[in-house]
């Protein structure tokens, strides 16, 4: 017989089942993945390094549903919500590949290059390079934080009116839009915050306001 047209396995395919069985069961392991596929085991093995491999793939493969021109708004804050917006909304439709993620050190070359574009964004906007990961890991908290509170149960409290009278009302009034409210709340503040330390810090005869060199209030009330 001849080869395939189509060859039985790539990196590309490899990613997709891996990112099945994660949504599936929480997690994956090699064999799981060749069996899925119809190959041996070493032949996965071919195609990526181990089993840190495959979650690389896995980072990439969510990772892809970010918007890339997220981060080209002209203003640095805006910018970085709307990449917190969309990130949350990639992360947000695989929930159960969080912790894995969160798990490893961060190393595929499309994910670096996002954070490499964030990165120069802040520091482009006056952040001093001490500042420039923590601004990142705060977003990225309230970010994923959001995107598994979005996969948790509609109610989190069991609360019985005649036990927590004012819990069960406050539930009861939060509604179906909690978990987008929630986030809403937590980014303001952080953005808020930044804001903030970002105008605390600049330099008087910085650049003026209105550009990714602003200091972020966008001609607000303050």
């Amino acid at each position: 017989m001849g080869r395939p047209r189509k060859p039985l396995l790539d990196r590309a395919r490899i990613a997709a089942t891996a990112l099945r069985l994660v949504d599936e069961q929480g997690e994956f392991s090699v064999p799981q993945i060749a069996r899925a596929l119809g190959v041996q085991t070493a032949s996965v093995y071919h195609h990526v390094e181990g089993r840190a491999g495959v979650i690389e793939l896995l980072r990439e493969r969510v990772a892809d549903a970010i918007d890339p021109s997220s981060l080209e708004a002209a203003r640095w804050d805006t910018a970085l919500e709307s990449w917190a917006r969309s990130y949350r909304a990639a992360f947000a439709a695989h929930p159960r590949a969080i912790p894995l993620l969160t798990a490893s050190p961060v190393r595929a070359p499309k994910v670096i290059a996002q954070y490499e574009r964030a990165a120069g964004l802040l520091l482009d906007a006056g952040f001093a390079p001490s500042d420039v990961i923590p601004v990142i890991a705060a977003l990225e908290n309230v970010v994923l934080g959001s995107a598994l509170d979005l996969a948790a149960p509609a109610t989190m409290w069991e609360a019985d009116e005649a036990d927590a009278p004012r819990l069960a009302h406050a539930l009861a009034a939060a509604g179906p839009a909690r978990a987008d409210h929630a986030f809403e709340l937590s980014l303001a503040g952080v953005m808020e915050r930044v804001r903030a330390e970002l105008h605390q810090h600049r330099e008087p005869t910085d650049g003026a306001d209105g550009d990714r060199g602003g200091d972020g209030r966008g001609g607000s009330s303050a």
